[in-house]
Order: C-alpha cells, then structure tokens, then sequence
C-alpha cells in the first residue's frame, strides 16, 4: 500500500537546493495484486528511465540517489544489491544500480541472518508472500564490494523493521569497503520521519539527508544566517 505522496516533501526540499526529485509510483498488492519481485522490477525500470531520459529531464545519469521508507526504503536498497528480476524487454545495458542511498526504516533483512533475530515483519516473510524465496529479495544477503554511498534513518523502537536489521545492513556495508551510515532515533517507531507526523523527526532526518549530499559533493553547503 502507500503512495507516492508520502515523500513528497522530502523531494519538494532536495528540488529547492537544486536537485531533480522525482516520487515515483510503482505496483503494489493492495491496488495491483502484484508480489514485491513485481515492485522490484518496476524500481528498476524507473531508475533506468531516468538514466536514459538524463538529457531531457537536466540530471546527471552518474548521480542518481534512491530512497524512501519502509517497503519503498527495500526497493532502494534492493535495486541497488539485488539482482535480477528485471522488467520483461528491459534494455539492460542501462544500470539500474543507483549511485546513492538515503533510507528510511527500510526493510533489509528479510531471511535469516547469523546474529539476527528475526522479530519483525521480516519473521512473517514467505515465499508465497514475496513471489520468490525471501533470500533473493533480501538486500542484506547480496551486498558486496563497490556498493553506492548510504545514510539510512531509524527509529530505535520500531518494532515493525527492527533497528538489529539497520545496524546488520549497514556493518556488511562497510565490511564490504561500503560507505554506510546509521543514524539512530531513540523511542521512535516505524515512520517516525514522515513529514506531518506528531513527534516524529521530519526535519531533523531531512537536515541530515541534505548534509549527506553536501559530503557527496552533489549539494553546495546551505549558506548560514
């Protein structure tokens, strides 16, 4: 479930610091009766189209960042370690790897992991839930070497992606000579940077995003005063 709008005031930032934001849409099961691997493919097909359509849309096809949260924070993630499961006649010549990360509770563990306990949603992941066996969807399980630059943002007390399953991603990131950064959030449950949400950490998380993209060197720094 869910809808693009969701991050739109993140991309209504990035945009005004000079970035192209793009929300993009994709198939879920609530609407279109589809498994993830069917979501997976379409975050393939939508990093692609914006690589082939550099030119016309004014960004740059080698600095192009993937984020969102939750299930959206997974398809990130998975684009960019995951393979396979690509759109039918898909030109796969055109990467679909992003060049950047920024991810919100994403889901990253999704089968069984050494030194994880599988509590939250990842302990109700099945095959017949996913469209495939969970491993191959499970970006934790596929990350490797040369991997794209990541900041991820987590709750402390989500109960729904656990915080063990960030801190599990990010140390096989940078055992892989990854650069990945985990900023914890103490007492905040599962959405708690959504933009609107009472309590939550909507600017906090977005200052944090935009400073990432400053260290990139894809950002300027804000000016102060």
């Amino acid at each position: 479930s869910g809808s693009p709008v969701q991050f739109e005031q993140q991309c209504r930032h990035l945009a005004a610091r000079g970035m192209v934001a793009i929300t993009a849409d994709y198939r879920v099961g609530s609407r279109q009766q589809v498994k993830p691997t069917a979501c997976v493919a379409d975050a393939k097909s939508a990093l692609r189209w914006m690589r082939k359509n550099a030119t016309r849309l004014g960004l740059d096809p080698r600095r192009i960042a993937a984020g969102g949260g939750s299930a959206g924070g997974h398809l990130a993630a998975a684009i960019a370690t995951v393979p396979g499961f690509d759109e039918a006649g898909e030109d796969t010549t055109v990467s679909a790897v992003p060049d950047a990360l920024a991810l919100f509770n994403p889901a990253l563990v999704l089968a069984p992991l050494a030194g994880v306990e599988m509590q939250g949603f990842e302990s109700r992941v099945d095959a017949e839930r996913m469209g495939t066996d969970p491993r191959n969807l499970s970006p934790v399980h596929h990350v490797k070497r040369g991997g794209p630059p990541t900041i991820i943002f987590h709750g402390r007390a989500d109960t729904t992606v656990p915080f063990a399953t960030a801190e599990a991603f990010a140390k096989a990131m940078t055992k892989a000579g990854n650069r990945c950064e985990l900023v914890g959030y103490e007492g905040q449950p599962h959405g708690f940077f959504n933009h609107g949400r009472a309590n939550g950490r909507y600017a906090e998380t977005v200052a944090a995003m935009d400073a990432f993209f400053v260290s990139l060197g894809w950002l300027a720094a804000p000016m102060k005063g």
